[in-house]
This record gives structure tokens, sequence and C-alpha cells, in this order.
């Protein structure tokens, strides 16, 4: 039988790692929901809209509410793509159920 020789070379000898082989992930692309103003989508309803679609507290949904009343459009959140594209279409769902024209897309951060 013959037997193997440590070289003294990291990664080359028996029980040790190979370290330079790691293979790196990288972090999704992020994506910003937006919420716009309009004339007919009530401020309730945007507030209520962010505490149950997007989890914000009451405090930070009136502060995003007002953003977007005062400044035309505001973000509603930040989320991977498939859910920003979720949360975008049930907050579409919601508002139409309602009645209300509230825009809401995404763009990529």
């Amino acid at each position: 039988m013959s037997e193997k020789k440590d070289n003294g070379k990291p990664g080359k000898g028996q029980g040790q790692l190979l370290l330079e082989g790691r293979v790196r992930t990288q972090k999704p692309p992020m994506y910003r929901v937006l919420l716009y103003n309009d004339n007919y989508t009530t401020m309730e309803f945007v507030v209520w809209l962010l505490m149950s679609v997007f989890h914000h507290n009451e405090n930070d949904a009136t502060e995003i509410m007002l953003k977007i009343h005062n400044d035309g459009m505001g973000v509603a959140g930040v989320y991977s793509y498939e859910v920003a594209e979720t949360k975008v279409r049930e907050t579409t769902n919601l508002a139409r159920m309602r009645e209300y024209p509230l825009l809401c897309t995404m763009e990529p951060e």
C-alpha cells in the first residue's frame, strides 16, 4: 500500500477544507412599492392599506399617507421582486374592490 503525504499546502492534506472554490451568493435586487396620490381615495383607506398589507403601525402608516398626500407619492415598502409584485397586486385589488382609483407600482431600488 502506498501512503499519501501531506505536502504542507492548504487544502491538499487529509481533513483540510478547500477554501479557494467558495461560492458567494448575492443579495436579490430590491424593489420599492410606491403609492400615488389621487383625489378620490380616502386618507383613512390608505392608512388601513399601509397597516394591513404592508404591516406598518398606525403612526408610521399615517406618516407615509401624509407624505403621499403632500408629495404626490410615497414608498410603502421595499421588498424582493416577488414580494413587491404580490403587494402591488393585493393593494390594487383591494382598492378596486372599494372602487378607489389608487395607483400602486414598483420600481428597482
